[in-house]
């Protein structure tokens, strides 16, 4: 008589063979990383369901727009005192600098916003903003060195025109 343990329906492995099929279930799940399919015409429910509008949000809503207008129009009396009243102040230099790295922030979140949307590319979206952000904290150590080191950012373009 065989022993109940020993009556397997699918074959032992011998030692030192390689098991395809269980190595296979062992890869990553890549997923993740395909867009989400969207229903046609992106219409979630059906098309007689009420909009849910989204939770306002102060940074990504209207106030973004309003706050990257501000920063813009701040930076046009400090780009033209330094070339116009030959005026160099490193603080004039340091605050442009810092306003034009948070105005290209805005700007290319906003990219981010419109041509990644996290609804179609979830982990990409997620993705695109870290190393947005990522970025930016290289930037601004680049423009403390710059400030440090060197004379500034306007220094560096009168360098740059007078060759």
């Amino acid at each position: 008589m065989i022993p109940l343990a020993l009556k397997t329906s699918r074959p032992m492995l011998k030692p030192g063979i390689l098991n395809f099929g269980r190595s296979l279930r062992l890869m990553p799940n890549f997923s993740k990383l395909k867009p989400i399919e969207q229903p046609p015409g992106f219409i979630v429910e059906t098309v007689n369901e009420a909009y849910v509008p989204p939770d306002p949000d102060a940074y990504e809503g209207s106030h973004h727009w309003i706050y990257d207008r501000i920063i813009t129009t701040a930076m046009v009396p400090l780009i033209m005192t330094p070339f116009v009243a030959g005026v160099d102040y490193p603080v004039i230099d340091a605050t442009f600098s810092t306003l034009l790295l948070f105005h290209c922030y805005a700007g290319f979140k906003s990219c981010i916003i419109d041509y990644i949307p996290k609804r179609v590319y979830g982990v990409w979206y997620g993705a695109a903003c870290k190393l947005l952000t990522l970025g930016t904290f290289v930037a601004m150590y680049g423009i403390y060195v710059l400030e440090t080191a060197n004379n500034g950012l306007f220094e560096l373009i009168k360098s740059i025109w007078s060759v």
